[in-house]
């Protein structure tokens, strides 16, 4: 399942109509367009009869050989198209692309070949159909796909206008018919011959329709207001398409220059070596928003444009991070973070152990914390980075609503598939900022009732007592001898009945709520996660082999923010 999970993933790689994604994807995508090109030309070629008696073996082969792959490409479109669009989910989503424009095309091009066998086709209507593939080729070109936005974004007053126009030239072919018909009653009989002569004006009168002399005045008069919105007809649209089109290119650069932005931001998070501790490289946690400003030469403006556009970047100040009574000053940074889900990331490295950051569009530090505790450890993560609606923030760690989110759903059900088997256990994690004076500095929780260390309320989280006392007891010894940190459970803080615990069907897990200081703005930071991790896999994985990631032994020339991780 792993494997056939990745596969689909590649294959909405290439199926993402880039043709300036990676090299193997480009390469799959100009074989579909050459494939497309030969297939028109075998259709074209065999109108040839000399050629069609010459060569009709060949053209057969390219025909049929063609039509297999596309069947297997156009199969395959339609399996992955819940992933390229959130719309085609299930099987009625699915039904639901093969009605798209392009989902049609895909599927009248290739499988009515198969149709032929059974049911007696004509032999035009297929090369028809065959000729159709041309119009895939317009899903690769970025005029044509700007030539759509356009239009859409048009859709209204396009509508309007048409309407309008509709309207008023109906009006005028039944005034046009009172007008003539007295003069001409022979050749003006009835409204529906002025509506029909009306609008074949437009069209320049195929087929000699609205061939009948006018000999009214009103009707001449009536005639000529037809023929000047038989300009306006096409005239305004063409206006409003092109202004559309100005709007999109617009639209475009402008999105082009965020993206840019957004990669000299991702350039600014460039890897570090922890050279004191531990000399693993890791991506910052964060870079100040004066150092943006100075060293990629963004403004203020550009900076937080670029991070409302980009899912995997975040705005943070850091005076959250520290209690009030220390009265800190503002200090905005950009953190950056892994997003592959609709809610934020889920990586599957098949462990036991799930690490969940809750509130990464809140607390960002908390992930950055959470994802290298999971990545050096080789455990699951799941983390929360995206907010549907800022306006009215969700709460990931204590839910009251399933239903609260759309994504809720696929965040629990993500916790619930990687944390399926009976030995699993499930972390979520969240900062604290307690005053300089609180003596402990990592808290356990696992109970709803505070200073309560015991295992038998019902609200309690863990099953497995004997398992969870001695990691606890070594995390504490380990933590206050190596850093001088003490640990406490359920002092400070509880595991209520809304909490991510009881929404999920894992047996064991706990709250890990850390304070910010000592994690996040230490120079220690790195071996405070890679001891926690370590801990954490001698109790919970004993015996499983979890090397450090090559990349963070040792650093690739270049390395920029979290897309240069290997999952």
């Amino acid at each position: 399942m792993k494997r056939l999970d990745k596969f689909k993933h590649q294959l909405v790689c290439v199926f993402d109509d880039n043709l300036h994604t990676k090299i193997w994807h480009n390469i799959a995508d100009w074989t579909i367009i050459a494939l497309i090109i030969i297939s028109s030309l075998e259709v074209f070629l065999s109108t040839f009869e000399g050629i069609s008696a010459e060569y009709g073996g060949v053209l057969r082969f390219i025909d049929v050989f063609t039509t297999i792959v596309f069947t297997v490409e156009v199969t395959l479109r339609i399996w992955v198209a819940d992933l390229l669009d959130s719309r085609y989910k299930g099987f009625w989503g699915r039904v639901r692309y093969c009605f798209s424009f392009y989902g049609l095309i895909d599927i009248l091009s290739t499988y009515p070949f198969y149709l032929s066998f059974f049911i007696k086709l004509p032999v035009g209507a297929l090369k028809v159909l065959r000729t159709a593939r041309l119009f895939r080729i317009f899903r690769y070109m970025k005029s044509f796909r700007i030539l759509g936005q356009a239009v859409a974004s048009k859709k209204q007053e396009l509508t309007i206008s048409f309407a309008f126009l509709s309207i008023l030239t109906v009006i005028l072919s039944f005034l046009l018919y009172f007008a003539e018909h007295d003069a001409q009653p022979e050749l003006c009989e009835n409204g529906w011959q002025t509506l029909v002569w009306a609008f074949a004006k437009y069209l320049g009168d195929p087929g000699k329709i609205a061939d009948f002399p006018l000999v009214t005045f009103w009707g001449h008069f009536i005639a000529a207001i037809v023929g000047i919105l038989g300009i306006a007809i096409f005239a305004v649209p063409a206006g409003l398409i092109g202004s559309g089109f100005v709007e999109v290119i617009e639209a475009n650069n402008h999105n082009i220059e965020i993206a840019d932005n957004a990669e000299a931001i991702r350039h600014a998070l460039r890897w570090e070596k922890d050279q004191h501790y531990t000399n693993l490289f890791v991506v910052p946690p964060f870079k100040p928003l004066a150092n943006l400003l100075m060293k990629q030469y963004l403004t203020e403006a550009q900076v937080v444009e670029a991070v409302k556009e980009t899912p995997n970047l975040h705005l943070y100040n850091l005076a959250k991070a520290y209690n009030t009574e220390d009265a800190p000053a503002d200090k905005v940074v950009v953190a950056g973070c892994v997003c592959n889900r609709p809610y934020g990331c889920c990586i599957d490295r098949g462990s036991k152990v799930t690490i969940v950051s809750t509130s990464g569009y809140d607390e960002p530090l908390t992930s950055w914390v959470a994802y290298h505790i999971a990545k050096i450890g080789g455990f699951n993560y799941v983390s929360k980075e995206i907010e549907t609606d800022i306006n009215n923030s969700v709460s990931y760690y204590n839910i009251e609503s399933e239903d609260a989110c759309p994504n809720m759903r696929q965040y629990l059900d993500d916790i619930q598939q990687l944390s399926s088997e009976q030995d699993s256990w499930v972390i979520p994690m969240a900062f604290c900022v307690g005053p300089a004076s609180r003596e402990h500095k990592v808290h356990l929780c696992y109970n709803p009732v505070k200073h309560d260390a015991g295992f038998n309320d019902a609200g309690c989280t863990i099953k497995d007592s004997e398992l969870f006392d001695s990691f606890a007891d070594d995390l504490a010894d380990v933590m206050e001898k190596s850093f001088d940190l003490k640990t406490d459970r359920n002092d400070y803080y509880v595991v209520g009945k809304t909490n991510v615990l009881h929404h999920i069907p894992c047996k064991n897990g706990f709250a890990l709520r850390l304070e910010c200081a000592p994690f996040y703005f230490s120079e220690d930071k790195v071996a405070k996660i890679k001891t926690m991790a370590d801990v954490l896999n001698r109790h919970f994985e004993p015996g499983v082999e979890k090397p450090i990631p090559p990349e963070m032994v040792t650093r690739p020339k270049e390395c920029f923010g979290f897309e240069d991780y290997k999952d």
